[in-house]
């Protein structure tokens, strides 16, 4: 949840869905003191490669409704939201902030893992969209997942 926090908070201060990418780095390197430019540059990458953020030109847009994200007055994102994150953890991220309780959904994915017999990352998408999230965009990854996984069993 700390990465959508830290990608909203630039819209927020601008109150604006779109930035140019060196507002966007700005703001969260010098007015917020966050990330140094090139982490900033880092969690556009990584807010990408989630959904969060597309580019448009020089421009970034939000993807997401900011209005619905309250950045705490004490909130300061870990250095860890720009590490690339697995399929299962981007999808897990999107279930809790539909407001899935992180435990009940862990547990439901692991369980239909077991029961179809699938990666991971397989079975938290099909558990996504049977609770109705979009998850088209990490679907491809999680189908690779099953290829190189059944190509390696053989």
């Amino acid at each position: 949840m700390s990465l959508r926090v830290a990608v909203a908070a630039p819209f927020i201060q601008n109150g604006t869905t779109r930035l140019e990418e060196g507002e966007f780095v700005v703001a969260l390197s010098l007015d917020r003191d966050w990330f140094s430019p090139d982490q900033a540059k880092r969690l556009i990458d990584v807010a990408t490669q989630d959904g969060l953020l597309e580019h448009d030109g020089n421009d970034l847009l939000v993807t997401f409704e900011t209005s619905e994200v309250t950045i705490p007055d004490e909130f300061v994102p870990n250095d860890d939201i720009l590490a690339e994150r697995s399929a299962f953890e981007r999808v897990l991220d999107q279930l809790v902030a539909a407001g899935a309780e992180k435990h009940e959904a862990v547990g439901a994915i692991n369980t239909l893992q077991h029961e179809l017999g699938i990666t991971i990352e397989a079975a938290a998408v099909v558990y996504a969209r049977r609770e109705g999230l979009e998850v088209d965009d990490i679907a491809p990854v999680a189908r690779a997942t099953i290829t190189e996984t059944g190509a390696e069993e053989r």
